[in-house]
């Protein structure tokens, strides 16, 4: 009912801004038409039909011409009722503006006998004047005051911007995400974590008797897509207690002291709901380490840090709230954050292996009409490295592939043209026969060439000279399983596969018609070859580590990073790199110019058929030269 009222005055405020200016307007002197001494209406001043000056107003009235005069505002305005010559001598009223009530004007228009009325002016009392210039005023205050009551009455209405220091945290009193631990795969050990912080939620007597407290702070840590916020909502499903959900950034705004009110406000609708859980997403962002800003610290983002630091572990304890953040740069977090008492735990959640990623197709092909003949762990084993953001990704984007190819279900060959998009891009145009394609043929098989006559290389998957993305043709290897370390014939190997196709445009074309087309490849081999060098150890400077981490430059850390290597130690890095890379193309351009005829046929059935499956390049490639056996390690996937 309240609210109904409300409405309707917030409804009259303007209709009585319209009313009261046109009783303002109506009421002015000389504006509204005043009964005359016989009776009959006498127009306002302003409804003449043409004027007069004041000269010719005397001439008038010396020639005779004027019958009647109506004198208003004081003697300033007078309306005429005089005849026109010039309209066949008709009475025409004409509004004159007079210079005052003089005397002789009255006077000569007593001798003339002409017919005259005096009009006072409309006076209105002192009250009714102060209640009209007040009125308009008295009425805007009221209406801004039902707003801001209507603001603090409506959370989320159009008056949320006078909530500036309120949380803008989600809750809800039993969170159905609609996920449960069942639906989250591949990441077997986190939810094993997490699941222990959901039992001591639920039957917390369990761990206390034997003097176990519970953790106050669960930090995922992980790269973008492998299940954080996921993994969030399935302990929100599970937990069955409140749980408040926001994102880092929305702590902080363009005014001082709001985040730090924000996170008061939190805490404290967090303690009237305890136990209970709080999830903040992407935590990094009012998380950084302080100090990061050059000339001083007391921004608002650290505002915001301090009075988050001192929620989670201050004077005043918070027992009964577990607070869940997720984010994928944690060595930009500041250390007072990470430490034990604020994060008691900090869960990897890390890109699934091959048997994470076979559970989480499980989990993602339910409601996908699978082909018969496809397995699941074929793809499993064909996509290493992806993570369970891109595995959904994949399987949606096959089975948009499907539709768009009017087939009933999903098969290997939309599989296959799901994983080539997302590594490499859209499909574009096949280039036509001509020098250009015969050149990236060459290329790709020098790569596809290399990598199957190397031992301790991947196997190839398929070559193709059909563009994706920014190439104009691609090699694919598959690894026969997740490799978590890498031997220094591995990375040999790679270096020689990656300068397999500046090696065949070498030998075929010339030195002086090597193209543009190796030089992604090329940056791939120097960046594999410095760090053997000086992360690895695996050069003749020994086993000592000559570079630091390569990670990205965080402002306020790593501006003043210093380099403890010398001048000397640089060069020798250089030579060596140089040695690496000249030594493995030498090697790589010896099997190019030995496997001569094999490569100039296998790019005519490339050109011929544009995609060539590592399995047929393997069977042509043996007819001229033997290819060496290679370890296959295939993972166990029986549970």
């Amino acid at each position: 009912m309240n609210q109904r009222w409300r409405l309707i005055a917030l409804w009259l405020l303007p209709v009585g801004m319209v009313i009261i200016l046109s009783w303002q307007v109506f009421n002015s002197p000389g504006l509204s038409g005043k009964p005359s001494s016989d009776g009959t209406i006498v127009q306002p001043v302003n409804t003449a039909v043409s004027r007069m000056s004041y000269g010719r107003f005397l001439d008038y009235i010396n020639a005779g011409r004027v019958t009647s005069v109506d004198i208003y505002d004081g003697g300033r305005n007078a309306v005429v009722e005089a005849v026109d010559p010039d309209l066949d001598n008709r009475v025409q009223k004409i509004r004159v503006d007079l210079p005052g009530l003089a005397p002789e004007l009255v006077n000569k228009l007593k001798d003339e006998g002409i017919s005259f009325d005096i009009h006072p002016p409309k006076t209105t009392s002192p009250g009714l004047g102060i209640l009209g210039n007040l009125l308009f005023p008295l009425l805007l205050i009221g209406g801004l005051v039902l707003l801001a009551r209507r603001s603090n009455s409506m959370p989320g209405g159009p008056g949320q911007a006078m909530q500036f220091g309120k949380t803008k945290a989600r809750f809800a009193m039993e969170a159905e995400t609609g996920v449960k631990f069942d639906d989250v795969a591949g990441v077997a050990e986190a939810k094993q974590d997490l699941q222990e912080v959901v039992t001591f939620l639920k039957t917390p007597e369990r761990f206390t008797s034997v003097g176990a407290q519970i953790p106050k702070g669960v930090l995922l840590v992980g790269p973008p897509g492998t299940g954080k916020t996921l993994l969030a909502k399935a302990i929100a499903g599970e937990a069955g207690v409140p749980f408040f959900s926001l994102s880092g950034s929305e702590f902080v705004e363009m005014f001082v002291g709001v985040g730090a009110s924000r996170v008061r406000d939190l805490f404290k609708r967090a303690k009237e709901t305890s136990p209970c859980l709080i999830f903040i997403d992407e935590i990094d962002a009012v998380g950084r380490q302080r100090g990061a800003g050059i000339g001083g610290g007391n921004d608002e983002r650290e505002q915001t840090l301090n009075q988050l630091l001192t929620e989670m572990d201050g004077f005043e304890g918070n027992s009964g709230i577990i607070i869940i953040a997720a984010t994928n740069r944690p060595d930009v977090l500041d250390s007072a954050l990470m430490r034990p008492g604020r994060f008691d735990r900090q869960v990897m959640v890390d890109a699934p292996d091959i048997k994470g990623r076979l559970s989480i197709l499980k989990v993602h092909s339910k409601n996908k009409k699978l082909s018969n003949n496809l397995s699941l762990e074929n793809i499993a084993r064909r996509t290493p490295g992806f993570t369970g953001a891109d595995l959904a990704n994949l399987l949606n984007e096959a089975a948009i592939l499907t539709a768009r190819r009017r087939k009933e279900s999903i098969t290997l060959s939309e599989i296959d043209a799901a994983v080539d998009r997302i590594i490499a891009g859209m499909e574009g145009q096949p280039l036509t026969d001509g020098r250009s394609k015969r050149l990236i043929a060459y290329h790709e098989v020098g790569h596809a060439l290399i990598g199957t006559l190397v031992k301790d290389h991947d196997p190839v998957q398929k070559v193709t000279v059909i563009p994706r993305g920014q190439a104009k043709g691609l090699t694919w290897f598959s690894p026969d399983d997740d490799q978590m370390l890498v031997s220094r014939a591995q990375l040999k190997a790679r270096i020689m596969g990656a300068l397999g196709g500046r090696a065949a445009e070498d030998v075929i074309f010339g030195r002086e018609e090597v193209t543009t087309g190796a030089g992604g490849d090329i940056q791939q081999v120097a960046s594999m070859a410095r760090q053997m060098v000086t992360k690895f150890g695996m050069s003749d400077l020994g086993p000592v580590s000559l570079e630091g981490d390569s990670q990205e430059v965080f402002l306020g850390r790593d501006l003043m990073t210093r380099n403890d290597i010398s001048d000397a130690i640089s060069r020798q890095i250089d030579e060596k790199v140089r040695d690496m890379v000249k030594n493995c193309y030498e090697e790589t351009r010896e099997l190019v110019e030995k496997n001569r005829e094999a490569m100039d046929n296998l790019v005519e059935i490339l050109i011929e058929k544009e995609t060539i499956d590592g399995d047929e390049f393997t069977e042509v490639l043996s007819k001229y030269t033997s290819i060496p056996t290679k370890e296959r390690t295939i993972p166990l996937l029986n549970d």
